[in-house]
């Protein structure tokens, strides 16, 4: 799990059934990428909240109850994800490794790797600097930078805003800073929707992606990097696409510009 890994076969051509992982996530641990006496870096499953908010509206299934569950002993959140975003989430076993790892974000030595898919070809490098509140009830803007690398390509065959063909892009997206839905508002601002965002994206172009059988939405955290706590040593923990991301992968396999034909 250390080093940074391109994105390559080995993450395309990643299966598995999306009907059979969701009836899994119901019983099946939360996969462990990395543990030790300190912390655990985990891979959230997509679709579930990391605990109990404003916004869970009645659900009362959450990850830290989970983790708590299947530990055996307390956890500290270091960070959050989305309900929607899947991958790499770092968590401590005690206060002062909570404490330490929260300082350490907050010096901004954390890399944060996600993977992206957004409408539109953007360029191959570039940096959104858009000050962003923070969430609802929250109105106070504050500094929000992400830096972005365009992956890959693709235009499928699928009219839109009317041109006969629709294109996309695979993002690594690399916040500078922590803020509420960061990434999805700041690739909004930029017209580059990501696909599968119910509530800053674009309902056309996530059509389109159910049409091909892609119902989530489509922002992994792949990668953190961070020092440990203990150690010192620079840790490197990646998290695998999952099954129903990999479908979306598939559009980019090829190099250059590929083409998906129209769902019947």
């Amino acid at each position: 799990m250390n080093g940074a890994a391109p994105v390559a076969a080995s993450i395309v051509d990643a299966q598995g059934d999306l009907s059979t992982v969701e009836a899994a996530d119901a019983v099946a641990p939360v996969a462990v990428l990395h543990a030790d006496a300190w912390l655990a870096v985990v891979d959230k499953p997509a679709g579930l909240m990391v605990h109990d908010s404003a916004l869970a509206r009645g659900e009362d299934d959450f990850l830290a109850d989970r983790l708590r569950a299947q530990f055996g002993r307390p956890v500290f959140l270091v960070h959050r994800l989305d309900r929607a975003t899947s991958g790499c989430l770092l968590l401590a076993f005690d206060r002062d490794t909570a404490s330490a790892l929260g300082k350490v974000l907050m010096a901004g030595e954390v890399d944060k790797h996600y993977l992206a898919v957004c409408r539109g070809w953007p360029e191959e490098r570039f940096t959104i600097d858009h000050a962003l509140d923070g969430g609802p009830g929250k109105p106070l803007k504050k500094p929000a930078v992400t830096r972005f690398e365009r992956l890959a390509t693709c235009e499928l065959e699928l009219a839109s805003a009317g041109f006969p063909t629709s294109r996309y892009a695979l993002l690594q997206a690399m916040p500078q800073t922590g803020r509420f839905r960061q990434i999805r508002r700041h690739l909004k601002h930029a017209s580059h929707h990501l696909i599968g965002d119910t509530s800053h994206g674009d309902g056309r172009h996530n059509r389109h992606f159910r049409m091909l059988g892609i119902h989530r939405m489509l922002l992994h955290a792949s990668r953190l990097a961070f020092p440990h706590p203990d150690s010192g040593e620079r840790l490197v923990v990646e998290a695998p696409p999952d099954a129903e991301f990999a479908k979306a992968l598939a559009l980019f396999a090829e190099a250059g510009t590929c083409a998906a034909a129209q769902p019947e």
